[in-house]
């Protein structure tokens, strides 16, 4: 039976030569850290010190999350990422109606600098790197971080870091969008600028094929459709007067990482590749670091299961593999329990042990790009690359990347995948090991994290005390400046600064751009 990638292109039984069509490897492999980039972006890659290993966590209060946080260094992950909770993620308050049943549920509840400044209680901001998982309201979260610097003596040039920021994704897969794409695009641009001036070792973006592969993208449309928006958010930059050598360097990426393991290595050498061209041939970019693809990778919790969830340990560890040696610049791995509930305590453990296992323990950190110059790989990024720039073409053809989201092109291609794959799993011609094969009776008892329900009432009395202790007025006044920055020109970000800093809310600065810009409303749903 033939067999093929998840790209859907021929996965052949024996390579050699004749695979690579052409292909001179003396010619197109180059070396690492050199351009374009394939085989990584840095000379050293892992022979000089492993990726980050930065565990994505965050639940219930911030008390609670600042615990799990201060577990993960202890047991020596190198850097912090943050989950926030939906009702954050959407840019409500956690005492809003909307809000209920939600608070603290899929992540930390963020409502104020207060909450801030216990999340990262006892954490010294010039010390660890702290990424945030967070898109429509990314400017705010991001500034409550630099009030907390501030606060703890850490000016914005000394803090590093990354927010998701990625808004067109989200109108693509996730769904957590609140504005429309043009002024979100005004609003990702103004973050550009105000931290080209305050905060310049932060990284202002970090554009996501993440959630679109978890939404059912193949390897291929999980490049194309990230490298296209990642085009559309350097166009709109350059279009506002920014020249791209000023902003391009902090650009990263984010992508997954699943258990096919040869094909996710390729991706992540063709995504390089490709991004490095487009950089250089399209917008000019002369600085080495604007041409560079640096990215994230988290394993894919798509591909988690709820039966017999250990085997996730496996599975997991296959992912991590595939993201090392594909030569992701930072790396979290998701707790076997993940398809079931909040990772506990000793799964969140377990996973980290699972990144220092492959770097301590193997030999893959010993030498730079170990699969460079195999017959298959090299064919696969190929492969990889042609499909994904097809893809690109036939977004540049619909007018770009928000043009082709306003005719669903993205998400109707990727429903298509998704919906394949649905097929397959269900046909048995796909294997989901514990799920339509090798199953058994009954799993093991398992009890899985719970968040406290009256979490919702805490954060609610919080509010209520905030409320009554500010200077409403400079609220309001600061607030007031904001919608009159978003109605006209002027950078949003150093006003909405200056409401949080009053202690405004972020639900409070979130409806102050409601209210100028309006929220976006899907094709689908009209």
């Amino acid at each position: 039976m033939s067999q093929s990638t998840e790209s859907g292109t021929p996965f052949e039984p024996v390579y050699g030569p004749d695979a690579l069509k052409g292909w001179d490897p003396d010619d197109k492999l180059g070396h690492p850290g050199d351009f374009p980039y394939t085989r990584g972006v840095y000379e050293s890659m892992y022979t000089g010190r492993p990726w980050t290993m930065r565990q994505y966590a965050g639940f219930g209060t911030a008390a609670e999350s600042n615990q799990r946080y201060h577990q993960l260094i202890k047991a020596g992950t190198t850097g912090l990422s943050v989950a926030f909770d939906l009702p954050t993620q959407m840019g409500f308050d956690s005492d809003s109606p909307i809000a209920h049943g939600e608070v603290g549920k899929v992540g930390v509840a963020i409502d104020s600098i207060e909450d801030m400044r216990l999340l990262f209680d006892d954490i010294p901001l010039d010390k660890v790197s702290t990424s945030m998982t967070i898109n429509a309201p990314a400017g705010l979260l991001m500034l409550l971080y630099q009030l907390v610097g501030e606060q703890q003596g850490v000016s914005g040039d000394q803090l590093t870091g990354t927010i998701q920021n990625d808004l067109l994704k989200e109108y693509i897969a996730r769904g957590t969008y609140i504005y429309p794409p043009k002024q979100s695009l005004r609003l990702i641009t103004d973050i550009f600028k105000y931290c080209q001036a305050e905060m310049p070792r932060w990284n202002t973006i970090s554009i996501s094929g993440y959630h679109m592969a978890e939404a059912g993208a193949t390897p291929a449309q999980e490049i194309a459709f990230t490298l296209a928006n990642g085009i559309e958010y350097v166009r709109a930059a350059v279009e506002t007067g920014l020249a791209v050598d000023e902003f391009a360097p902090r650009l990263a990426f984010f992508f997954v990482s699943r258990t096919t393991l040869l094909e996710e290595v390729a991706k992540f050498r063709a995504a390089r590749r490709i991004w490095a061209e487009v950089m250089r041939d399209e917008f000019g970019a002369k600085n080495p670091k604007s041409l560079m693809l640096r990215f994230h990778t988290q394993t894919a919790g798509v591909q988690l299961t709820a039966q017999q969830p250990e085997v996730n340990l496996v599975r997991v560890a296959v992912q991590a593999l595939a993201a090392v040696l594909g030569g992701t610049q930072s790396l979290h791995t998701n707790s076997f329990d993940e398809a079931i509930a909040l990772p506990t305590e000793k799964a969140a453990r377990l996973a980290l042990r699972t990144q220092q296992v492959i770097a301590y323990e193997t030999d893959v950190t010993k030498t730079v790009d170990p699969f460079a110059g195999s017959y298959a790989v090299e064919a696969l990024t190929d492969d990889v690359e042609r499909a994904a720039r097809d893809l690109m073409t036939a977004v540049r053809d619909r007018g770009g990347a928000v043009a082709a989201i306003e005719t669903g092109f993205q998400k109707n291609e990727i429903e298509k995948s998704a919906y394949r794959i649905a097929q397959e799993i269900d046909s048995e011609e796909r294997t989901l090991v514990g799920v339509n094969r090798f199953t058994i009776d009954v799993d093991d008892p398992y009890e899985p994290l719970r968040v406290d329900p009256d979490i919702e009432a805490q954060q609610a009395e919080r509010l209520a005390r905030l409320r009554t202790t500010r200077n409403s007025a400079e609220v309001d006044r600061q607030l007031d400046a904001t919608r009159a920055a978003a109605a006209g020109t002027d950078n949003v970000l150093p006003p909405m600064k200056a409401a949080l800093a009053a202690r405004g809310t972020v639900g409070e600065v979130c409806d102050a751009l409601r209210e100028v810009w309006g929220t976006y409303q899907p094709p689908d749903a009209f």
